[in-house]
């Protein structure tokens, strides 16, 4: 069912009276259009309708299904829930309008109606719902902003650190890409929905940047050296991950603690621990890794064998992939590594559309 459009806001009046249907309808149609539900059931079916009411009047006492219930049902449903309700009620009772309120009903209007104080309670509530709705628009248009501020922030600051490393700003497009195609997939399974919710996949998404942001702090005789690095050598290359860790912990403290900064900070610490134990800085094995340490482990190994290194050649996707394989149960976790084989396609096309010609995913 549609309801018909107009540049009136619209009154549902649900009453299984026609007589009170009739006289809330000369009292409002001067200024709202007014549509009419003589059950709780054909009203629960208009408030659905597109466009839907802007305010619902509710009788209480209804037979099949009275007010309590109509309102419940519309308050639980999220398509619903948004619309103010006001119950129409000739009842006294103590205890009635509390009982309303808390199922979510905004005001009470008590029959016989006193035309002038249904036209202020429907005008008022009206005009609370638009002031919401452009505060609640507001809301979103700055936090848009802030969050694309955020977002370049860090890709800035990770390109810089890229850089420095001889790679290129493809290196984060492609990284944070192949995080989010892994977390997307694991999300569907036992184990991980509740941890890979829709916003942990997106804050995931933008802290995989920074995840060698501690390479600023690394001396550029060793950052920068084309051989291999001596046992020293790597052992203060190894330090990175704890710059950028201490770097965001600085920020945490001047910032206040956040689900972005603290998941980041996981990021960067764990993501080349390894499986076994082996890995750094602090040896952890298993499932004591963090997650995001995992999911970056596969994703930053993979694009650094598919790139073209001072030191070695760009492997091709499927020399890559063997490479990953092999590691399964040492330096990857397994079902990352079972979520990565079944997403390669995706790994492929990624790894193509980001191309900074030094990589070699075919």
């Amino acid at each position: 069912m549609t309801i018909e459009c107009t540049d009136k806001q619209s009154v549902l009046v649900v009453d299984d009276t026609p007589e009170n249907i009739e006289l809330l309808r000369q009292l409002l149609r001067a200024d709202y259009v007014v549509h009419a539900a003589v059950s709780g059931r054909k009203g629960l079916e208009i408030a659905h309708a597109s466009p839907q009411p802007d305010i619902i009047l509710l009788d209480v006492m209804m037979p099949d299904m009275d007010g309590y219930e109509v309102c419940r049902r519309l308050k639980s449903d999220s398509a619903t829930a948004h619309i103010p309700v006001v119950f129409i009620t000739a009842l006294d009772q103590t205890g009635d309008e509390a009982n309303g309120l808390a199922l979510g009903a905004v005001d009470y209007i008590r029959k016989p109606f006193e035309p002038v104080v249904v036209k202020a309670r429907v005008r008022n509530h009206l005009a609370l719902k638009r002031y919401e709705r452009g505060l609640e628009a507001l809301v979103q248009a700055r936090t848009a902003e802030l969050t694309l501020t955020q977002q370049v922030t860090i890709e800035a600051l990770a390109t810089l650190a890229e850089y420095r490393d001889s790679e290129t700003g493809g290196h984060i497009k492609r990284t944070q890409r192949y995080v989010r195609v892994l977390a997307e997939y694991l999300s569907q399974l036992d184990g991980y929905r509740t941890f890979l919710d829709e916003e942990t996949i997106d804050l995931l998404f933008r802290c995989a940047p920074l995840h060698d942001i501690g390479k600023v702090a690394v001396r550029d005789v060793i950052l920068l050296k084309p051989g291999a690095l001596t046992p020293p050598e790597f052992e203060e290359m190894k330090q990175h991950v704890l710059y950028g860790s201490k770097a965001l912990e600085v920020a945490e403290e001047r910032l206040g603690t956040s689900s972005f900064l603290g998941l980041a900070r996981e990021l960067i610490l764990s993501h080349h621990e390894r499986w076994d134990g082996t890995g750094y800085p602090r040896g952890l094995q298993g499932e004591q890794i963090p997650l995001p340490g995992r999911l970056m482990a596969v994703a930053d190994v993979y694009d650094a064998l598919i790139s073209r290194r001072v030191y070695k050649p760009a492997f091709t996707h499927d020399r890559a992939a063997e490479i990953i394989r092999d590691g399964r149960g040492r330096h990857f976790d397994p079902a990352i590594v079972d979520a990565f084989l079944a997403v390669e396609d995706a790994f492929k096309r990624i790894a193509n559309e980001f191309s900074d010609d030094t990589s070699n995913p075919d």
